[in-house]
């Protein structure tokens, strides 16, 4: 895609697009699987969807996977007691999913693993089928967490499982 085409996406990508893709409904669902999920690890996944960049970073050049950096940083996913956040950042303007995962969590899985997580998304979104997508992806990353960081019952929730868009 070239910087004039990047652009247009961006700027054309709005809220009401990703409520589109993600309605309320399909928040509520994610926001159960997630919870789920870390009932089965002790692992901390932080979900954020974003339909565009914001007007400076994409002036600047921002690639998602620095922008889900930044936000990785913001929303604090690196602050849990094991150091086993991960965040799931979604770009629907660049049709892009990047995984940043804390210093635990990303020495334990391989990046053959996250990239096959981040391409059952895009893989589905390429489809239009982004709840189920986002579920399937889901469902093999907590399976993955669930191998390095099997839960001990009763951990606490340190991170909102409720997905964000922002």
């Amino acid at each position: 895609m070239n910087k004039i085409s990047r652009f247009c996406h961006h700027l054309f990508m709005t809220s009401a697009a990703a409520r589109k893709a993600f309605p309320a409904q399909a928040l509520q669902t994610i926001q159960a699987a997630v919870a789920a999920g870390e009932k089965l690890h002790r692992a901390e996944v932080r979900l954020i969807i974003e339909p565009a960049l914001p007007f400076g970073d994409l002036l600047q050049g921002t690639h998602s996977r620095a922008r889900a950096r930044e936000l990785f940083s913001l929303y604090r996913v690196w602050d849990t007691e094991e150091n086993c956040g991960v965040l799931v950042y979604i770009n629907l303007a660049d049709h892009k999913v990047e995984i940043i995962a804390d210093r635990a969590s990303g020495r334990a899985l391989l990046p053959a693993d996250w990239k096959a997580v981040c391409k059952t998304m895009t893989d589905g979104f390429a489809r239009g089928l982004y709840e189920p997508s986002v579920l399937a992806a889901l469902e093999m990353l907590n399976g993955l967490l669930h191998q390095h960081f099997p839960g001990q019952g009763g951990s606490a929730n340190e991170l909102s499982d409720r997905p964000l868009i922002v």
